[in-house]
């Protein structure tokens, strides 16, 4: 019955990162609980400051109550190193790009139609005409979710040699 609880979405930026930088972590722990011995997961506080450390960081965290249950953020890409770069035959005609990189929902949340909440928020009213994101090629469910939610696989990619390999994924924002 807790699911019927109002969950609130707050929208947060580059500025608000020491504000919420534990409240991502805590969700990282929780979503991630039975992969924390890996290596490339324990990293995960690193990417937190290498993407809020970006001026355009934008960030939104569903709260139950005080407790956060789920989060998404990006940024916009730096041009010329968009993560479509390579996968594509032709450029796309516009090529400003949104680059989600995370969309983490605690287990117990899961299934409650928060992850396109999360999502959607995240990428309303932005102004790029294309986003762009990652999904480990072993999780196929996640990629038919992505593609159900507009996107489509354009190739692979492994960022890190201890990260996993992942579909890049493309999707152009509307409005464009």
């Amino acid at each position: 019955m807790e699911h019927c609880v109002t969950i609130e979405l707050k929208r947060y930026g580059h500025d608000d990162l020491d504000e919420i930088r534990q409240t991502l972590l805590d969700v990282h722990e929780d979503a991630y609980a039975d992969r924390r011995h890996e290596e490339f997961v324990q990293r995960f506080p690193w990417f937190v400051d290498h993407w809020g450390g970006n001026p355009g960081f934008s960030c939104v965290i569903a709260w139950q109550g005080p407790n956060p249950v789920g989060f998404s953020y990006g940024a916009p890409a730096t041009a010329g190193r968009e993560w479509w770069q390579g996968h594509l035959d032709t450029p796309p005609q516009q090529v400003s790009t949104f680059s989600v990189s995370e969309l983490m929902v605690r287990p117990k949340w899961r299934k409650t139609g928060l992850g396109p909440r999360l999502h959607d928020a995240l990428l309303e009213g932005r102004p790029e005409a294309l986003a762009v994101l990652t999904v480990d090629t072993k999780r196929p469910r996640l990629q038919a979710m992505y593609e159900r939610w507009g996107y489509r696989k354009i190739g692979e990619n492994q960022p890190f040699a201890d990260s996993p390999v992942y579909a890049v994924m493309l999707n152009g924002l509307t409005g464009h």
